[in-house]
């Protein structure tokens, strides 16, 4: 296949923009600029001041040519936005923030890890529906409305001092309907009590989207995922910047340009060197999006990068007013030496205060000169670095401020300026490598207080698989979830098709020690009706276990359908009840393919999912991989789970849900139990009671 681009560099639309100088400033040159992500820093220091001149004068032209008020900057209970630099995206079933075993969020197991990688978070945005949504009906809303504790979760986090953002999706149109999106929005942020909304896939709100929220939830901040229309900086505190690329020389981003107060967030959700979305932050004011886990795939943080994001919280936060409302001189003048070995800086000032914000563009440290006076600080290679100067004295740590009051802040700068060169957990970090994280299959305990019922065994009709080796192919949809191992995307800027949503292709081999029997068909209601009659199963989390039944038993004309709602701990209980299991994926597969004369599974009706045992976690994200499709189909996006009845050898990889919204009326199962090792003379198609 020949590919119309490559999708390890960047596109032209996520390229910085050149600043035109010499001569006036032109209405079309001014246009021209309000479309940029960065606007390009000149090579040659001699262009700087008129750079800067020349960006002033857009931001002037701009300004008045969009009748730009700020009057969204005004809003007291908006002001956090301004100083919000680190947010994280998670996903609310991340095994940092739910704990699976204990069957609760725990968000002080997530706020510890972030206080001592990163130095803390400012905020989070708390993602719930894709990749899942499309299995079943259930829409965006559900997805947040029916979880146990989430007000809570938020609660949680604000008590921590985090404010918290929820996800907006404005593709979901194929799932069971309720009031406009509109409506459905605003109600939800007011309930939770939420501080922002993630616009996922959206540049901007519309006006109206904008004027609901506000009245439902004075004070929102709202942002989306890409470049923000300049015309828009006026009722959007905050915007991702995600597959921004910066020139050689680091430039300045045009939103935050445009208006101090506005937040953005840079963000490659692929890479795994995030030096050059940290600099250029660090040397704009503004800050990151920690994403971990992207949509079940690890993409950790190096310890290099973890680090250099709690160097410049430090500082950022004990600067905030000075970068905030400071004089900001980007790429201010230099010691030759620190130019030559790739140093840039920005300079903020104001009452007689003066900060540097240093990066190092090199891979080798720099502890040369660094202002023209002979100011020395060491710049970490791929890092950055702070200088302080209060009233002509330079240094870390810098002297008092002659002939006048100092800055109540200026204490605290000094300090935090000093800390991030300390040994120990404020000092730089060079070790620039991806930390690993293997998916381990997980074989849970058989279920307690399950005992082999009357019959147990396998089912007449079942399928058997002989033993030894074997070989599958697997047929799956390419999405961000990815497969078994690793990322689906290394290093690259923004997927597209043909790189997402295609058909793909893998070979898995493996081999059985002794011969399985699958059953031809799923667990119906009335046989699972009966299991809880005989057991009195009860689960530990009963959230939306048979939500189908009416008072405890399956609906008249429903008995022989596929049981749903229930989730893998109920299918596991079920299979022991009757002396099996649940089948792996590969036996699952091996037996609905058939041999010849040996014909596959027949489908209940109507065809659902199957859970299969094929559950793992690389201790952050927890999926199974489920076969057979299902009637259902989620119409409108490729975003959602593929539906409609699917061949065997085809497989989905589902993130799982805790607290019981795994239970979904699209997902059953089917039974395989562990035969004697047969003779291999011996020709078992079917197993009899």
């Amino acid at each position: 296949m020949t590919y119309t681009f490559d999708p390890l560099v960047p596109r032209p639309i996520d390229r910085p923009t050149p600043v035109p100088l010499g001569g006036a400033l032109t209405p079309e040159q001014s246009v021209a600029l309000d479309d940029a992500k960065i606007f390009v820093g000149p090579a040659d220091p001699a262009d700087r001041p008129a750079w800067r001149e020349r960006l002033a004068a857009w931001r002037d032209d701009a300004r008045e040519r969009h009748g730009y008020t700020g009057a969204a900057y005004t809003r007291p209970d908006a002001a956090w936005a301004a100083g919000c630099r680190s947010v994280a995206q998670v996903w609310l079933w991340d095994e940092l923030l739910y704990s699976f075993d204990e069957r609760r969020f725990t968000p002080e197991r997530f706020l510890a890890d972030a206080r001592e990688r990163f130095g803390g978070l400012d905020a989070v945005v708390l993602w719930h529906a894709y990749p899942v949504i499309g299995i079943d009906d259930r829409n965006q809303w559900d997805f947040y409305r029916d979880v146990p504790g989430i007000a809570q979760l938020v609660a949680a986090f604000h008590e921590a001092g985090l404010h918290v953002f929820v996800d907006y999706n404005p593709w979901d149109t194929g799932t069971r309907r309720g009031e406009d999106d509109l409506t459905e929005l605003a109600a939800l942020v007011r309930d939770l009590r939420a501080d922002g909304v993630f616009l996922d896939t959206l540049k901007k709100a519309e006006p109206e989207l904008v004027a609901r929220l506000e009245a439902a939830r004075p004070g929102i901040v709202l942002e989306g995922e890409s470049k923000l229309p300049v015309e828009r900086i006026e009722d959007h505190s905050s915007s991702w910047a995600q597959f921004f690329a910066d020139s050689p020389v680091p430039g300045v981003l045009r939103a935050h340009w445009y208006e101090r107060r506005h937040m953005q967030h840079h963000v490659r959700r692929w890479h795994r060197d995030h030096s050059e979305e940290l600099q250029s932050a660090w040397l704009n004011g503004v800050g990151v999006m920690v994403w971990e886990v992207v949509f079940g795939v690890w993409v950790g943080w190096s310890a290099r990068d973890a680090a250099t994001l709690r160097r410049m919280q430090a500082v950022q936060r004990a600067g905030h007013e000075l970068l905030l409302a400071g004089e900001w001189t980007p790429l201010a003048r230099l010691a030759p030496e620190a130019e030559s070995a790739g140093v840039y800086a920005s300079r903020w000032e104001a009452d007689g205060v003066a900060l540097w914000t240093l990066v190092n563009r090199g891979e080798d440290d720099y502890a040369g000169p660094v202002l023209a006076d002979g100011s020395r600080v060491t710049v970490p290679g791929r890092g950055i670095a702070a200088l302080v100067r209060a009233d002509g004295v330079a240094g870390g740590v810098a002297g008092g401020v002659a002939g006048g009051e100092e800055p109540a802040w200026l204490a605290g700068l000094r300090s935090a300026v000093a800390r991030i060169d300390e040994p120990g957990a404020g000092a730089h970090d060079p070790d620039a490598r991806f930390p690993h994280r293997l998916a381990r299959r997980l074989r849970p305990e058989a279920p307690a207080g399950i005992a082999p019922g009357p019959g147990a065994g396998p089912e007449a009709g079942a399928v058997v698989v002989p033993a030894g080796g074997y070989v599958v192919t697997v047929r799956h949809r390419a999405r961000e979830t990815g497969m078994y191992q690793g990322a689906p995307y290394v290093d690259e800027w923004k997927p597209l098709p043909p790189r997402l949503h295609d058909a793909r292709t893998l070979q898995r081999d493996g081999e059985l020690v002794a011969p399985v029997a699958v059953a031809v068909t799923e667990v119906t209601n009335a046989q699972f009706a009966a299991f809880v009659t005989e057991t009195g199963y009860a689960p530990a989390e009963p959230h939306r276990f048979l939500a189908h039944w009416a008072h405890g038993h399956p609906a008249p004309g429903t008995e022989d359908e596929p049981v749903t709602f229930v989730d893998l701990d109920d299918a596991r209980a079920y299979c022991a009840w009757r002396g099996g299991r649940l089948p792996t994926e590969d036996e699952w597969q091996l037996a609905g393919e058939g041999r010849p004369g040996q014909p596959g599974f027949r489908r209940g009706e109507p065809a659902v999912w199957n859970w299969t045992d094929s559950e793992h976690s690389d201790g952050r994200t927890r999926y199974v991989m489920l076969k057979g499709g299902s009637d259902h189909g989620a119409e409108g996006s490729d975003w959602y789970v593929e539906g409609g009845r699917r061949a065997p050898d085809h497989a989905v990889k589902l993130l799982l849900p805790g607290l019981g919204l795994a239970r979904g009326a699209t997902v059953g199962f089917r039974c395989a139990w562990d035969l004697p090792d047969a003779p291999g003379t011996q020709d078992t198609t079917e197993v009899t009671r």
